[in-house]
């Protein structure tokens, strides 16, 4: 079975195009969103009906949450007192432009998804979550501590467990700890369709295969493959500068951090 999964698309249009029309030349069973339709750009509500009128499997982001309840909190761990009042500017503006429907459908958003396999004699667990299943908002970046990020994951019965946030891919396999029966984990950063952070503006999603034979003793027993895709990034750029929102935010789409 081969699982699309995408995520972090805050309301770039352009970006959200390209992924479905990349996604149509690579045979997906499955595809499901992990959340941040909204922010830092100019089409929250024709983001949100691309996904729902396919019927798309969608959890909610933190941004998706904070607009849903009509905040003014994201959850977004600004660093700066810059990033601050930018990000203020960006859900006072997003707040503006989501109309009571496209509201309505982000404050229904589930916070997870777990999907149970049986291959094998073995139950494959794959759980899709936005941040991490402790909190929307908490970061799991690559260079998480291996016993922390093996905790989490143990501590939520994940044995694939997929997610977003960072805007930064990664796949890491963690094996369980000595003692216990050889027992495989995958912890996959999805990466961002419409605001990639990782230094490429090009959007990326995941292309998870599961098969037949795939087992939680077997470490390759999944496939993981990252596609990265051209959007126009200049049309989305300047749908930043010519809104309310800082222009620092089309300089990120540019360059990708």
């Amino acid at each position: 079975m081969k699982i699309a999964l995408f995520s972090d698309i805050h309301a770039n249009l352009p970006a959200l195009q390209a992924f479905f029309a990349d996604l149509e030349t690579r045979n997906a069973d499955a595809v499901y969103c992990l959340g941040d339709l909204v922010g830092y750009n100019v089409w929250p509500n024709e983001v949100i009906n691309e996904i729902r009128k396919r019927g798309i499997p969608t959890i909610a982001g933190n941004y998706d949450q904070g607009i849903g309840l009509m905040s003014d909190e994201c959850g977004c761990a600004y660093k700066t007192e810059t990033e601050k009042d930018m990000g203020k500017i960006s859900i006072s503006y997003t707040n503006s432009l989501v109309k009571p429907d496209e509201r309505r459908y982000l404050r229904t958003l589930p916070s997870h998804i777990r999907v149970e396999f049986q291959l094998n004699n073995d139950k494959l667990n794959l759980l899709l979550v936005h941040g991490s299943p402790r909190k929307i908002n908490e970061y799991l970046f690559e260079d998480r501590d291996e016993k922390s990020l093996l905790r989490i994951m143990e501590q939520a019965d994940a044995d694939i467990m997929c997610f977003g946030h960072t805007h930064k891919p990664y796949h890491r396999i963690l094996p369980s700890e000595p003692g216990n029966d050889q027992h495989f984990r995958h912890a996959i950063n999805i990466g961002s369709v419409g605001k990639p952070k990782d230094k490429n503006p090009n959007g990326c999603y995941v292309m998870l295969t599961i098969n037949p034979d795939s087992s939680i003793l077997n470490k390759d027993a999944i496939q993981v493959e990252f596609i990265r895709f051209e959007y126009d990034v200049e049309k989305a750029a300047k749908g930043v500068e010519k809104s309310p929102l800082p222009n620092e935010y089309a300089d990120m789409l540019r360059l990708g951090y």
